[in-house]
């Protein structure tokens, strides 16, 4: 890439910041415990491709260059460490190869392993560093998801098999609700979410100074292969205890939080107390900058007070699903208290100021923190931002619209560039005032003049060369990660052209998982609706192992699901349903391949199909 150098204005602003340094706990703590690190740390897959390499961050080392925030430096440095770690006697975590932590708790024979990370190989090489200094060949007993997120499941065939979960010598523990919404939040919205992840955790980007320097929550996901396996135990309320090879296990449900489906648990045995992803050592988000629900940063602080009151006095570490474990009452009382202290403060302070009349956006150019949340390394805005989680509380309860009229019916950005580039002057003149913004360092301003340049000529080089530049000073200047990656992921497609979407939106055992419903729900998402206003079309699918039959009608070009009893339709479609992923197919447009039985009106199924459209996952996001 075209790198450009950090200009004066954020060398300035890097060298004038008053950030608590003298506090090194962190390193301590990230430190503590340490058995033996993964050398080389780098993890393939079984075609050799790397899914994982962590040795990429190696020049995290030193003082920070002037190209990223001194704070975000330091952030990066501690989530690059990676090894072997002893939380306590008898629980241990592999960081480091993952964008989150995998945890092994001993029980009285085997292991209870809690968030098996993202895919399978590094979760395969986590339990060998395991086994390698600490389990020999003592079996997995159990497996813990905390939350319904890919980052702590998807790697569970490293671990286990669907075989041993299935002849019960492996468990799999989860909060109520789990597997909807895993399944949901990556199948509805997900090609649209993995293209913007692949914007935000820079996963495209090139690793170093100038580069993708990390998340903030961690380095970045790996990339191999994804995987779910269906709980065998729901955990459905606070106080529900369940023993696991001796091991007793206490949970604290906590959902609406991080995750949609997430919950805490202490293990009484070990003094220990897992907060699942809802206080780590950064600010999270209130909503992801790839899309989400918006969270609920008041239940969130409830079930943070809740934690503190039940488990805290006899809790001698917490320890989390990403970042490094918090040792002793004291220090743990008062690291879950600030955190709670966040998100209510932003909750409330935003609602207050709503409640005056302010925007979102009004809102979160004025919020401040008070001086104990913004002392504290732990509570600062590495991966969500006071900034955009001020936006998010504010669209939680208000929407996308601020009240004012003149802002009801804006144009679409590709409407509305032409207008303010031709009131300016032109195109040439909004590049030169651009210019002049850039060179005073006023690069929110650049970048919104350029944005509109973009959007009138997505292919005037001038507009795009400074375009690119001016993110770049952004990202640069970002104490927030996935600010810096934004940034980032922008200014390399201005320059090279669109780099597309890393990895895939889902796999095989994923979406094994589907419900019917949800497999209908996921079609009518895809169905072309002006192309389809004439048809008037009715298939029956029907589960010959269940004895259930769906009715579909696809009429006035929305789809409906039914079910009902078989009766002669326009066509009947009869699969299994272990064999979901035939159906799957189907949609695709493969009538043929072994696995299901069509009768009645072929050709009315395939102008069925044929309304159905297939996501763009490659779509433009900083240009038109």
């Amino acid at each position: 890439m075209d790198h450009k150098p950090p200009s004066a204005t954020i060398e300035s602003a890097h060298r004038n910041n008053s950030l608590p340094w003298h506090d090194t706990t962190d390193f301590d703590n990230a430190d503590r415990g340490f058995i033996g690190a993964l050398s080389p740390c780098v993890i393939t897959a079984a075609d050799g491709r790397v899914v994982w390499d962590n040795d990429a961050y190696t020049f995290l080392d030193g003082p920070a260059p002037t190209s990223v925030h001194p704070s975000l430096w330091r952030q990066s440095i501690l989530n690059a460490k990676q090894g072997l770690y002893e939380v306590v006697p008898g629980i241990y975590q592999v960081r480091g190869f993952d964008i989150s932590n995998i945890t092994f708790v001993e029980g009285d024979t085997g292991i209870i392993l809690i968030d098996p990370l993202v895919c399978t190989e590094v979760a395969a090489a986590a339990l060998g560093l395991y086994r390698a200094h600490r389990g020999g060949e003592r079996p997995v007993v159990a497996v813990i998801y905390t939350h319904s997120h890919v980052d702590h499941f998807g790697g569970v065939l490293g671990v286990t098999s669907q075989a041993d979960v299935d002849a019960g010598t492996v468990a799999v523990l989860a909060p109520e609700g789990f597997t909807a919404h895993a399944v949901q939040e990556n199948v509805y919205a997900g090609p649209a979410m993995l293209r913007r992840a692949t914007y935000m955790y820079g996963s495209l980007l090139a690793r170093g100074p100038q580069d993708q320097v990390g998340c903030g929550l961690g380095q970045i996901p790996s990339s191999g292969e994804v995987a779910i396996i269906v709980p065998t135990i729901d955990i459905r309320a606070t106080g529900q205890t369940h023993t696991i090879d001796g091991v007793e296990i206490e949970f604290q449900m906590a959902p609406g939080t991080e995750a949609p489906a997430e919950m805490h648990f202490y293990f009484p045995r070990f003094r220990a107390l897992c907060m699942a992803e809802n206080a780590t050592h950064n600010l999270h988000n209130l909503l992801t900058l790839r899309g989400a629900l918006v969270r609920d940063p008041h239940a969130w602080a409830g079930y943070l007070t809740e934690a503190i009151d039940t488990f805290a006095a006899r809790t001698d570490v917490v320890f989390a699903s990403h970042h490094w474990p918090t040792w002793g009452r004291d220090n743990i009382v008062a690291f879950l208290s600030l955190q709670r202290d966040l998100y209510a403060y932003l909750h409330d302070q935003t609602l207050r100021l709503l409640n005056q009349g302010y925007t979102g956006v009004e809102i979160a150019e004025m919020f401040q923190l008070p001086p104990a949340l913004d002392d504290a390394w732990h509570t600062r805005g590495y991966y969500g931002s006071v900034s955009h989680n001020v936006k998010a509380v504010y669209q939680r309860y208000m929407g996308w619209f601020d009240g004012n009229p003149g802002r009801l019916w804006p144009h679409p950005p590709e409407a509305l560039a032409p207008r303010y580039v031709a009131a300016m002057g032109g195109i040439e003149r909004v590049v030169e005032l651009a210019r002049t913004a850039f060179d005073s360092g006023d690069f929110r301003w650049a970048a919104t003049l350029l944005d509109h340049a973009i959007f009138t000529d997505s292919d005037h080089a001038a507009a795009r060369a400074l375009y690119a530049d001016t993110l770049e000073q952004l990202a640069y200047g970002a104490e927030n990660a996935t600010w810096r990656n934004f940034f980032l992921s922008g200014a390399a497609e201005l320059r090279n052209g669109n780099f597309g979407t890393a990895g895939q939106v889902t796999s095989q055992t994923m979406l094994s998982q589907l419900t019917p419903e949800q497999i209908f729900d996921g079609l009518a998402i895809r169905v072309n609706g002006p192309r389809s206003w004439e048809l008037d079309i009715t298939t029956d699918i029907t589960f010959a192992d269940l004895g259930v039959n769906y009715r579909l009608t696809l009429r006035n070009g929305v789809l409906v699901h039914r079910q009902v009893a078989a009766d002669p339709a326009t066509a009947t479609v009869t699969i299994k349903l272990d064999n979901k992923s035939r159906l799957l197919a189907t949609a695709m447009g493969d009538f043929d391949s072994p696995g299901l039985q069509i009768s009645g009106d072929r050709g009315a199924l395939q102008a069925f199909l044929g309304a159905l459209e297939q996501p763009n996952p490659n779509f433009n996001i900083v240009t038109p």
